[in-house]
């Protein structure tokens, strides 16, 4: 095991076992090395996976807001993540969308079955009325289609899936926007899917899961398959 994998492996076990939590400032490089008897530039290193992860936030300086925090941004990693394993050609991203799918199909029928007298669904109806109005650009639409279909997820209250999705979402989003701009008619595909998005939204706020499930599943793999992404492999 590489000195630095050591020293992830602590901070793990460090915020395991409750010593650190959200919001907690690291102590700095030297303290962090003399700690777990490792080199600063091993505790540097850790500390930069750690970013890429999205588990840490860092700030040069020497004021309070110096040094390195944790936070909590999985999907930010997993993101990053998927995004050069695409670009490397091993994940196709005909796999990455087709997982997106199968999680956020079922994402849907959970906030639907979660759906109670109480949701709030406005601010979603709301994003939906100013969709609808602003005659959006493709890459303007698919930035509102992923805060709408993630609010959707936000509503089935399971943080994995919803980490997992955004970091998804954030990996195939240009491919999604060229896909889109592929359209014969753009105009009449994004008045379709506005329509659909409302369907959905609506078989949620009335509970209906097995009506709020297969309109996903048609909506996105209608999407996917006119815009070629259901066949799509990363070159």
């Amino acid at each position: 095991m590489r000195t630095h994998e050591r020293v992830l492996g602590q901070i793990e076990e460090n915020l395991r076992s409750g010593k650190w939590s959200l919001g907690d400032r690291l102590p700095g490089e030297r303290a962090l090395a003399e700690q777990m008897g490792v080199s600063r530039p091993s505790v540097r290193e850790a500390i930069r996976v750690l970013e890429a992860m999205g588990i840490v936030r860092t700030a040069v300086g020497s004021g309070p807001d110096a040094g390195a925090a944790i936070i909590d941004r999985p999907a930010v990693g997993l993101g990053a993540a998927v995004r050069l394993h695409i670009a490397s050609g091993t994940l196709p991203v005909r796999d990455v969308v087709a997982t997106r799918a199968v999680l956020e199909v079922w994402a849907t029928g959970q906030a639907a079955q979660r759906c109670e007298d109480g949701t709030d669904f406005s601010g979603l109806y709301a994003m939906l009325d100013d969709l609808e109005a602003s005659h959006p650009t493709p890459s303007e639409f698919v930035a509102h289609d992923a805060a709408f279909h993630m609010g959707l997820v936000k509503l089935a209250d399971n943080q994995l899936t919803e980490a997992v999705l955004g970091g998804l979402r954030a990996a195939v989003g240009d491919y999604i926007v060229l896909g889109a701009e592929r359209l014969p008619s753009w105009s009449a595909a994004s008045r379709r899917l506005c329509g659909e998005h409302r369907a959905i939204l609506d078989a949620v706020a009335t509970g209906d899961a097995v009506t709020a499930s297969q309109l996903a599943h048609n909506h996105i793999w209608g999407f996917y398959e006119e815009a070629g992404l259901a066949s799509e492999v990363a070159e």
